[in-house]
């Protein structure tokens, strides 16, 4: 059975979590919210099929230690989604080293804002050989006279198709003209 690391899981990624979890991977799921991950498992079909690892990712050891565990109790993981803030400076680093070591070939799909340079990003993201590397983009919607944020259901709709068609690069929405942007 394939396993699918996805970081952020129960917020904004919620729908990704249940999405993958229906598709039969086993899912584990890392967040920094309790509550937010009970709700989430109250909502998954196969609960024999989900981890849920309740971490702040900005706490480096206990990032790594839950990340080897997870691979010690569910197997090696195939694919990372992350959605991780900026102040968590480590913790990409650290997931994509433990999940390299345990791994064969593996996918990493970044889900990342709309302000932020994906040539400048891709550069600094610590890629080994055996990953392939994913730009997830989120931008906003522009509706006649006025422009929005994305709404989780188009978020993860839009990472559910990246991952279906396994995108190197996909944009959610619009990231143009900046200017149209929500303030």
């Amino acid at each position: 059975m394939k396993h699918v690391l996805v970081v952020g899981g129960s917020g904004m990624l919620a729908d990704v979590s249940l999405w993958l979890n229906n598709q039969g991977y086993h899912v584990s799921v890392i967040a920094r919210n309790p509550h937010r991950l009970k709700k989430l498992i109250d909502k998954v079909p196969h609960k024999n099929k989900i981890t849920t690892i309740s971490v702040d990712y900005n706490n480096d050891e206990w990032l790594r230690k839950e990340i080897i565990s997870t691979v010690i109790k569910n197997g090696k993981i195939d694919t990372v989604i992350a959605w991780i803030h900026s102040y968590a400076e480590n913790a990409l680093e650290i997931i994509c080293k433990e999940v390299s070591n345990g791994s064969d070939e593996w996918n990493l799909f970044h889900v990342l804002g709309s302000s932020s340079n994906l040539i400048e990003i891709q550069k600094n993201v610590p890629i080994s050989e055996n990953c392939s590397y994913h730009q997830i983009q989120l931008g906003f919607i522009l509706e006649d006279s006025y422009s929005r944020w994305l709404t989780d259901q188009e978020i993860s709709e839009g990472v559910i198709e990246s991952i279906s068609k396994n995108k190197q690069l996909h944009i959610v929405g619009n990231i143009e003209p900046w200017d149209k942007r929500p303030s």
